[in-house]
């Protein structure tokens, strides 16, 4: 079937989620991304920032609302069928096979399209140039900023239509906190849809199309990238002073 251009990549609509029976912690939550959109989320801890990423991923069950890809309803499908229909995932933790080398965990990301594997490995380290330099090291002894543009190359070795982004920026240093959201921006403009739940708000807003503010499960403010970075109710309640005087 081919692809309606109209319908957005993701359409993800009053979601219901949670860890436990009767505790949810998604409450209603809806985010659309659209073709070749960058969408961040943003929100206090607690919001329901990486469970909405899991749950339009497959790994955690929705309760209620639909999940949809090209206008097709994968609600709770497994993350595998995701995979083949377009969707790339980075997770916040463990997000890469420490015992394995940087081109074995390539390999892994290829495992759908093991023939393109020499092509999108030559591509992606022109995104990633340390990874050409890294390919025979193992990726436990990478530092966490270096394995988190891995795991990120990895992702990508499918050639997703859309790629979901778990914090990407937590636990990194300045210097590579900077790297992947610089990282970020060339894989939406090279044509990746990318929906991306962070944590550094202000960050996450410079660069995002549109956004998205979670709060306690639920949208509780959304809009361009620029508005919400500008919007004196995000900045006093989720940004800070110091995001007003910036």
């Amino acid at each position: 079937m081919a692809k309606n251009v109209n319908e957005p990549v993701l359409l993800a609509d009053d979601l219901v989620a949670g860890y436990l029976p009767g505790v949810d912690v998604l409450r209603g939550c809806s985010v659309e991304v659209g073709r070749g959109e960058l969408v961040g989320v943003i929100g206090p801890n607690g919001a329901g920032k990486s469970t909405l990423a899991k749950a339009v991923f497959g790994l955690l069950k929705v309760r209620t609302g639909t999940v949809r890809l090209d206008g097709r309803d994968v609600t709770n499908r497994p993350a595998h069928e995701l995979v083949r229909r377009g969707v790339g995932y980075v997770p916040q933790l463990q997000n890469v096979f420490p015992a394995l080398t940087v081109e074995e965990n390539l390999r892994m990301g290829a495992y759908l399209k093991p023939r393109s594997f020499a092509r999108r490995t030559a591509e992606l380290e022109e995104f990633f140039p340390v990874l050409r330099a890294r390919r025979s090291q193992k990726a436990g002894s990478m530092s966490g900023g270096e394995r988190q543009l891995l795991a990120m190359a990895r992702a990508l070795m499918t050639e997703p239509q859309l790629l979901l982004l778990d914090e990407p920026s937590a636990g990194l240093s300045p210097l590579f906190q900077d790297q992947v959201f610089e990282r970020v921006k060339e894989i939406n403009a090279a044509g990746v849809a990318v929906l991306m739940v962070e944590q550094n708000a202000r960050r996450c807003l410079q660069i995002c199309i549109r956004g998205y503010v979670l709060d306690l499960g639920r949208n509780a403010h959304t809009g361009t990238g620029a508005q919400l970075l500008h919007d004196e109710k995000v900045i006093e309640c989720y940004l800070g002073t110091l995001a007003r005087a910036r």
